[in-house]
C-alpha cells in the first residue's frame, strides 16, 4: 500500500507517482485576496496509452472507453473546488481513481434471452381488457346500446 494518502488506485493497483504529472494553477471562485496569490487550482495527468502500471487487458480497455476524454493519449482531471491545493489534489485524484476504475471494469454479462410464461402473458392480456373496459365505460351514455 502506498504511504501518498493521494495516490490513484485502480482495483487495486497503485499507479506510481512517476507515472502522474500535476499541474497547479490559480483557481477562480472564493478565497478573497488569498486567491490572487495561490496556485490552489489543480490539473493531474495521466499518461495511459504509455503506462506500465495497469496490465494490458485494462489498458486496452480504458484507452477505448476514455477514447473522448484523452487529451494526445492521457487523462486529464481538473479540481478547483476547494480552496486549498491539498485538498484539491485530493479531489482530482479520486475523480481519476473513479474514472478509471469505471474504465477498467469488466464488460457486463451478455443478457439471457427469456421469453415471458405463459401466466405472465395472460395477467398482462387480462390487464389490457380490464383497462379498456373501463375506457369503454367513460363515455357519453348516447354512444351506448341499451
Amino acid at each position: 500500500m502506498s504511504a501518498n494518502p493521494v495516490a490513484v488506485r485502480v482495483r487495486g493497483v497503485v499507479v506510481p507517482d512517476a507515472e502522474l504529472q500535476w499541474r497547479f494553477s490559480r483557481s477562480s471562485g472564493p478565497g478573497g485576496q488569498h486567491v490572487n496569490t495561490s496556485d490552489s487550482q489543480v490539473e493531474l495527468r495521466y499518461a495511459l496509452e504509455a503506462s506500465a502500471a495497469l496490465p494490458q487487458v485494462w489498458r486496452e480497455r480504458a484507452l477505448e472507453r476514455l477514447a473522448g476524454r484523452l487529451v494526445d493519449g492521457a487523462l486529464v482531471v481538473r479540481a478547483s473546488e476547494h480552496r486549498s491545493q491539498w485538498r484539491n489534489r485530493e479531489a482530482a485524484a479520486v475523480r481519476m481513481s473513479a474514472l478509471l476504475t469505471e474504465a477498467v471494469a469488466p464488460p457486463p454479462r451478455a443478457r439471457r434471452v427469456t421469453k415471458p410464461s405463459r401466466g405472465m402473458v395472460e395477467r398482462r392480456l387480462e390487464t389490457k381488457r380490464r383497462t379498456a373496459a373501463l375506457k369503454r365505460g367513460r363515455g357519453s351514455l348516447r354512444d351506448r346500446d341499451f
